[in-house]
């Protein structure tokens, strides 16, 4: 891609030439965008099939000529970070080891738990029903090749669920590397640990977050502002003095 987005025109957070952001309404969950030469990924779905298609829509405002998402990376198998894959027909989804089995065997309980959280009944009952399971499954790292840009996707979890995915976008021409974290590290509110967490893994984690990362990444929370590495170790001592663990 010759010409930079113009990612603040089209409602996003430029967080790099290629990379940007946008924070969804009600829970605040993050969506990223990164734009290959040939190819595009969308990194979280959304918390409903509507939800998904203004995101697929937002993404070709960027992408331009016709183009449109080609790649999706789930980071966990939360409501809200996937209740609108079904949005993104032809696309190929990426998640981590595991997050297929949660689809299979915990449907209703991913639709309750949308429902119990606010989303309207008929509208989590439509998205969990046409539930898109994941075609790549990822055990330990994975590399995208979009062109122009290669993003890594790395299995550090489990932490705050049992499936936890991480996506690194490395720096060029100066550009800082960018790591989306998932809810791994979560900025606007205190990092939630619900039934499916790992809390004794969780401090583990973020270390890994840090090894793929580095000191001078900008950290994406899954929810609030972009953080630094500072933040992610400040996040990892709360959490490892609140769980008990090293």
């Amino acid at each position: 891609m010759d010409v930079e987005p113009a990612w603040e025109a089209a409602g996003w957070e430029r967080l790099a030439p290629r990379v940007g952001r946008c924070r969804l309404p009600v829970w605040d969950c993050t969506a990223g965008l990164v734009v290959g030469d040939g190819a595009a990924l969308m990194i979280e779905a959304g918390s409903s099939l509507a939800e998904g298609a203004a995101l697929r829509t937002r993404a070709r405002e960027i992408l331009g000529g016709g183009r449109r998402v080609t790649h999706l990376a789930l980071t966990h198998p939360h409501f809200d970070h996937v209740l609108g894959a079904a949005a993104f027909a032809g696309v190929e989804v990426y998640g981590a080891v595991g997050i297929d089995t949660v689809f299979a065997k915990g449907r209703d309980e991913l639709c309750a738990d949308a429902v119990r959280h606010g989303v309207d009944p008929r509208a989590a009952a439509e998205a969990t029903d046409l539930l898109v399971h994941p075609h790549h499954l990822v055990c330990g790292e994975w590399t995208l090749d979009l062109g122009g840009v290669q993003v890594l996707l790395a299995n550090v979890g489990p932490g705050h669920s049992g499936h936890d995915l991480a996506v690194l976008v490395p720096g060029a021409d100066g550009e800082p590397e960018i790591v989306f974290c998932g809810d791994l590290v979560e900025e606007s509110g205190e990092p939630q640990a619900g039934p499916d967490a790992v809390p004794a893994r969780w401090p583990a984690a973020l270390d890994r977050l840090l090894d793929l990362g580095g000191e001078g990444a900008r950290y994406v929370p899954g929810h609030g502002a972009v953080v630094d590495a500072a933040f992610v170790r400040a996040q990892r001592a709360t959490l490892a003095a609140r769980f008990g663990v090293s």
